[in-house]
């Protein structure tokens, strides 16, 4: 049980050289989590150049405000992810608020919907992208392939029972990106406020 109180290594590490102003430390943070960083601002705003925005206001403010993060709160990744999520539901109201002040198409009513599905979405992908293996690769076969329970089971090698298993706590987790908001979210950044 203390075990969970204890936070990752690396992530404490790198929190600590982040702090410290370890300009290679924010290298390494990039190298590590630019692909997840930008496919979330990406499956959010659907814009190339507005993905690669987000992104780089993620970095600058992890850079900028590198206390922010607290190790003993979770994972850098999902913090990263969280921040990432926030910033693009901004972008994606901001730019949907313009639009309605130029007198676009579209309501209000139409971009909160927009913003809630797109943050259901971003949720979903995360969610599938940082699940263990085995339940991603039964979901995979389940879904894409269109395959049951007991033809999930053949091509895992696994029992039946542990197919079912894997593939109720997959859909479990997955329903969990209906929440209205996402744990580990930073203060003021999506989520409440």
């Amino acid at each position: 049980m203390a075990q969970q109180d204890v936070p990752p290594r690396w992530d404490s590490a790198m929190q600590q050289r982040l702090a410290r102003g370890e300009a290679t430390a924010l290298g390494e943070l990039y190298d590590r989590f630019a692909s997840l960083v930008h496919g979330l601002a990406h499956r959010v705003l659907g814009d190339e150049h507005a993905s690669d925005t987000v992104t780089r206001d993620v970095f600058a403010h992890v850079w900028e405000h590198p206390d922010a993060y607290d190790p003993r709160r979770g994972p850098l990744r999902t913090w990263l992810a969280a921040l990432t999520h926030g910033l693009a539901v901004e972008r994606l109201r901001a730019g949907g608020t313009a639009a309605l002040a130029r007198g676009g198409a579209g309501s209000a009513e139409d971009l909160e919907h927009q913003v809630r599905h797109a943050s259901v979405a971003a949720r979903a992908d995360y969610i599938v992208h940082a699940m263990p293996v085995p339940l991603r690769a039964a979901l995979e076969l389940a879904h894409f392939q269109r395959r049951d329970y007991r033809q999930t089971a053949a091509v895992l090698g696994v029992t039946e029972d542990e197919a079912r298993r894997r593939l109720r706590l997959g859909l479990q987790l997955l329903a969990t990106a209906h929440e209205t908001e996402t744990p580990g979210t930073p203060p003021g950044i999506g989520g409440a406020a």
